[in-house]
């Protein structure tokens, strides 16, 4: 009961759309209908202000936390029925669940079921997942975004190229557990993919930089 307890809390955790609903009680309006109409932070700041793009980021990252916390919380607890046995299995490794419960949680964010599955690109609830794993690998994640946004000023491309820097950290500089690894490249695939528009537009020329207004 308690690894199906544990999806089910994930799924639901990551699947609550903070940036509808901050834009619901800051503004009455639907996220879905302005800007971007990506349910995210970053379209909530640059559409209706820094404060509510603010708490819809740090709220959609303490989901993800969450999300990975609850599980180091019960794979830690006597009744969890699947005794850790190394790395030789998932089901009997602690790290397995661990990170599947961040990825759970990252893809109730971009399909929640509130939303008729139709959710946001899940860049801040895998840093909170990440960051409940490895602080230190989320550190270098953010140095590899800040140096991609100063030198490009994409935010769409310092996201996915932070993503696809994680597994790489979890590997080489936190030598984290290998089913670790292996969720965390699931993870960051799925952040990418959710970036199709974005990698449409940076192809085309179209997209927008940090800072630029949208054409009228």
């Amino acid at each position: 009961m308690l690894p199906a307890a544990l999806i089910a809390v994930a799924y639901l955790l990551g699947s609550i759309p903070f940036s509808y609903l901050v834009v619901r009680l800051f503004a009455g309006a639907d996220i879905r209908q302005h800007g971007s109409r990506n349910v995210g932070a970053t379209n909530v700041a640059r559409t209706f202000g820094k404060t509510p793009g603010i708490i819809a980021l740090a709220l959609d990252i303490a989901k993800g936390f969450g999300a990975v916390f609850a599980a180091q919380w019960l794979v830690a607890l006597p009744q969890w029925p699947l005794a850790a046995n190394g790395e030789a299995s998932a089901l009997h490794s602690h790290a397995f669940w661990i990170a599947l419960a961040g990825l759970v949680a990252v893809v109730g964010h971009m399909f929640p079921v509130w939303l008729r599955f139709h959710g946001g690109k899940g860049v801040a609830t895998a840093t909170g997942a990440f960051l409940a794993i490895s602080p230190t690998a989320v550190l270098g994640a953010l140095i590899v975004f800040a140096i991609v946004l100063l030198a490009t000023r994409f935010v769409s491309l310092a996201s996915m190229l932070s993503a696809a820097s994680v597994p790489i950290f979890f590997r080489y500089l936190v030598h984290a557990p290998w089913w670790t690894v292996l969720v965390s490249i699931i993870i960051a695939t799925l952040v990418i993919a959710k970036h199709h528009s974005n990698i449409a537009r940076l192809a085309g020329g179209s997209e927008r930089r940090m800072g630029e207004r949208k054409e009228s």
